[in-house]
């Protein structure tokens, strides 16, 4: 599945150059004129990035990007704008935690490559999570296993620094790949 960006600018022209831009990326590009419009797309997509303008009615870009941090933690926030201030722009750092701050005009290949790098920071913490998910979990089993039968998970070496490994009978062997099988299949 294509990665899903948004983009979010009062101006349809500005969406339309965007677009134009992106058109060869693989990416699926999703629109929005206003923060509202935004959120309600939100709702039924899963956003990986999301890139807004700044001066908008109804919502700034900044309380925009806030919202989204807030609902939306692992989307990519950025802010592409012509015209902000200081202050806009201190809020929408401080409040959205926004990840790049392009100006308008902007470079295409600046804009193309900040994308990509905000693309590849999500899949990569996406994948982080999953394997600290997976750790988490296969340390709980083996706590579990070493409970049920304490020291196996214990090393012994000798003094050549090889590992011993202690004489068990058949049948104590068997039981515990049985459980070990049923743990981690």
């Amino acid at each position: 599945m294509k990665s899903q960006i948004l983009l979010v600018d009062d101006e349809a022209n500005i969406i339309a150059s965007l677009k134009r831009v992106l058109f060869d990326e693989p990416y699926k590009v999703l629109a929005a004129q206003s923060g509202e419009e935004g959120l309600d797309i939100f709702k039924k997509y899963d956003i990986k990035v999301v890139i807004s303008d700044e001066k908008m009615p109804g919502m700034s870009g900044a309380d925009f990007l806030s919202l989204v941090k807030r609902r939306n933690p692992d989307t990519i926030r950025m802010m592409l704008t012509g015209n902000a201030s200081i202050d806009a722009v201190m809020k929408a750092v401080n409040s959205g935690e926004i990840y790049r701050f392009l100006t308008k005009p902007w470079n295409d290949i600046e804009l193309k490559l900040a994308i990509r790098s905000a693309v590849e920071k999500y899949d990569l913490e996406q994948e982080n999570m999953r394997l600290l998910k997976t750790v988490k979990r296969q340390a709980a089993e083996i706590k579990a296993i070493e409970k049920s039968y304490p020291g196996i998970t214990k090393l012994e070496r000798d003094e050549d620094g090889n590992l011993v490994i202690p004489e068990i009978s058949d049948e104590e062997y068997s039981k515990i790949l049985t459980e070990c099988k049923r743990r981690f299949s």
